[in-house]
C-alpha cells in the first residue's frame, strides 16, 4: 500500500497514551500533555531533536505515523519528534519542564516551518506494527525491555500474531521474544487478580528488567511455578502460587501504599541473592517478615559458606581500618580506642575457640598455643 503523507498542524496532534515507551511511566489518557512532554523531554533525549531541529531543520522526508482514533489524530510513531515540535512552538513549556526558556527560542524561520509537519495517517495499529516494532527494537532508536515487552504483547494478543512471526519482523531471536512476553504475562496477571498495581511501585518508574531477567534464575522460576517460556501462555503462573506471585513483585518493585521499598536495588547481586532465598523456606520467612535480602541470603546458605564469607569480609573491613589508621585515629579519641579493644576481644576469643575445636579433632589436646599466628 501507497502511502501519502499529509500536512498537518502540530498542534492538533495528540500523543499515544499507549505507546510502550509511554506507557512505561504510568501514562494514561488523563495525563496532561505537559506531563507527558516533561517525561519525554527528560526521560528520552527530546533536547537532541529541539537542537536538530534548530540547527537543520525539520526533516520533511521523515513522515510521523498517526491514527485518526476517538475523534483525536493520535501520532504512533514519531512522539519525541512530536514532543520537540510543539516545545519550539510553545516555549512557555520550558517552566513546565524545568528548562531555561532560552533552549526553546528559535527564528521565525525554523518556527514557520513545522507550522504544519508531514503525517502519514494508517487505518489502524495493526497496519503499522512491522514498521515500528523494527524500528524500536533492533533498529535506530531501541526501546528499552519493558517497552518491548508491551508492544510484543500488544502484537501477540491484540493483533493474534505468533510469537515467532513477531521475531522474524523485528529481527530479534524467538526465545527473547518469548522470555519479554512471559515477564509482561505475569505482571499482566497479578494486575488481572488484584495482587499487583504498576503505578504502587515504590519507584520512579517499573524496573522490568528486574523480572524479565529474574525468571531466567531456576529458584525463581520454581518459586513461582512457571513452566518454559516455549509454553507462550498469558497465564504463566498457576493458581496455587499467586501468594508467591505477589510477594516476589513486591521484593521486585515495592509498594508505596504500603511503605515497602524493593529488596531488589541492582540485579547483581542481588537478583542471585533472591533466587537463594526462595529455595530455602526458612530464608524465604525472614524476608516475608521484613528481614533484608542479605540477611535472608545467609540463612539460605549452608553455615560454613557463611561462617567462612564472614571471616572474610571481617578482614577486609579490619584491613581498611588499618589502612586509614594513620589519618583516622589521632590518638585523642578514647571511644575509637574502646571500639578497637572490643573488635580485638571478639577476634582473640574467636580465635581461642576456632583453635581449642581444631586441636581437639586433631587429638592435640586443648592448650592454646597461637598456632597460625598470622596468614
Amino acid at each position: 500500500m501507497k502511502y501519502i503523507p499529509e500536512e498537518i498542524d502540530p498542534r492538533t496532534l495528540c500523543f499515544d497514551h499507549r505507546n510502550p515507551r509511554i506507557a512505561e511511566f504510568n501514562i494514561t489518557d488523563k495525563t496532561p500533555e505537559e506531563e507527558v512532554i516533561s517525561i519525554l523531554w527528560n526521560e528520552m533525549g527530546v533536547d537532541e531533536i529541539v537542537l536538530s531541529i534548530k540547527s537543520s531543520g525539520f526533516f520533511q522526508n521523515e513522515s510521523l505515523i498517526a491514527i485518526r482514533e476517538e475523534g483525536k489524530q493520535i501520532v504512533i510513531e514519531g512522539n519525541r519528534r512530536l514532543a520537540a515540535i510543539k516545545c519550539l512552538l510553545n516555549p512557555s513549556l520550558a517552566d513546565y519542564i524545568g528548562i531555561n526558556k532560552n533552549i526553546l527560542f528559535t527564528d521565525g524561520a525554523t518556527k514557520a516551518s513545522i507550522n504544519s509537519i508531514p503525517i502519514i495517517f494508517v487505518n489502524d495499529r495493526k497496519e503499522a506494527w512491522r514498521f515500528i516494532g523494527f524500528k524500536h527494537i533492533n533498529g535506530p532508536a531501541k526501546w528499552g525491555s519493558y517497552a518491548k515487552a508491551q508492544y510484543i504483547s500488544q502484537i501477540k494478543n491484540e493483533y493474534n500474531i505468533p510469537l515467532n512471526q513477531i521475531a522474524v519482523q523485528i529481527g530479534d531471536t524467538h526465545r527473547t521474544v518469548q522470555k519479554l512476553y512471559q515477564g509482561l504475562q505475569v505482571i499482566e496477571q497479578a494486575e488481572s487478580l488484584g495482587k499487583f498495581n504498576r503505578t504502587d511501585i515504590n519507584a520512579p518508574r517499573l524496573y522490568f528488567s528486574h523480572l524479565y531477567t529474574g525468571l531466567n534464575y531456576e529458584g525463581i522460576k520454581d518459586y513461582l511455578g512457571i513452566q518454559d517460556v516455549s509454553e507462550e501462555v498469558s497465564n504463566p503462573v498457576p493458581n496455587n502460587k499467586v501468594e508467591e506471585l505477589e510477594s516476589l513483585l513486591l521484593w521486585m518493585f515495592g509498594s508505596r501504599s504500603k511503605s515497602y521499598e524493593p529488596v531488589i536495588k541492582s540485579q547483581n547481586p542481588d537478583l542471585r541473592y533472591l533466587d537463594e532465598v526462595v529455595k530455602n523456606n526458612e530464608a524465604t520467612y525472614a524476608l516475608k517478615e521484613g528481614e533484608s535480602l542479605i540477611y535472608a541470603y545467609e540463612i539460605s546458605q549452608p553455615k560454613e559458606k557463611t561462617f567462612e564469607q564472614s571471616l572474610l569480609d571481617a578482614k577486609r573491613a579490619l584491613q581498611k581500618a588499618h589502612s586509614y589508621q594513620t589519618e583516622g585515629f589521632t590518638g585523642t579519641d578514647e571511644a575509637l580506642l574502646r571500639l578497637s579493644a572490643s573488635v580485638a576481644k571478639l577476634a582473640d576469643e574467636l580465635y581461642d575457640s576456632m583453635e581449642i575445636k581444631w586441636q581437639q579433632l586433631q587429638n592435640k589436646g586443648t592448650e592454646k598455643k597461637r598456632l597460625f599466628s598470622e596468614d
